[in-house]
């Protein structure tokens, strides 16, 4: 006799259990929302092989596009069917719908707009205020490089000057001694001859 898919008594556990399946799980009823994924990663991790079902993102909603040619032109005249209110009621809340969803695409838009103008705009005052700072720098370089060239030309004007001071001066002490030397030294000076 063949048993399939019929409960069977387990005497290790004292549980009934289905027969022909692989790995029978205690069933366990999660309490929490954390002990709920813990279950789902425990069941998805049991077979790491199997591929995992990931949903796509919902596509935009996009109103049905008017029809190109209308057929049944309702007019106001008698005639009309019991049934043709509830179609221009559908006709007439399908096209406010649609109205509605480009006057919010056309604010949507004008946003957007709006901002990548703000965006730009912030960009040029920036590189502005990046350029008149650039400017400031440049010229205060400038500045200190003309003060540095001033003092450095002074401090060699001052060193031209006392070179040419010092050679005064020893050619002073030179005239001086040799009018020392030609000059008679009184007999009273000890220590000259």
């Amino acid at each position: 006799m063949l048993m399939t898919n019929m409960a069977v008594h387990d005497p290790k556990n004292n549980k009934t259990a289905k027969s022909g399946r692989k790995g029978d799980q205690p069933l366990v009823i999660a309490k929490t929302p954390a002990e709920e994924q813990r279950l789902k990663l425990e069941r998805l991790m049991r077979n790491p092989d199997k591929p995992v079902a990931i949903p796509d993102r919902p596509k935009k909603w996009n109103p049905r596009a008017p029809p190109e040619f209308v057929r049944d032109v309702m007019g106001s005249s008698a005639g009309a069917g019991s049934g043709e209110f509830h179609v221009y009621r559908h006709l007439r809340r399908r096209e406010y719908q649609r109205q509605n969803f480009l006057d919010k695409m056309s604010v949507k838009q004008n946003k957007e707009i709006a901002y990548l103008d703000k965006v730009e705009q912030n960009q040029r005052e920036a590189e502005e205020r990046t350029a008149k700072r650039r400017k400031k720098r440049e010229k205060l370089k400038q500045k200190k490089l003309l003060t540095k060239k001033s003092k450095q030309e002074q401090n060699d004007d001052e060193a031209e000057k006392s070179a040419s001071s010092s050679e005064d001066e020893k050619k002073d002490d030179e005239v001086e001694k040799e009018a020392e030397d030609d000059a008679e030294v009184p007999s009273f000076v000890m220590g000259k001859k």
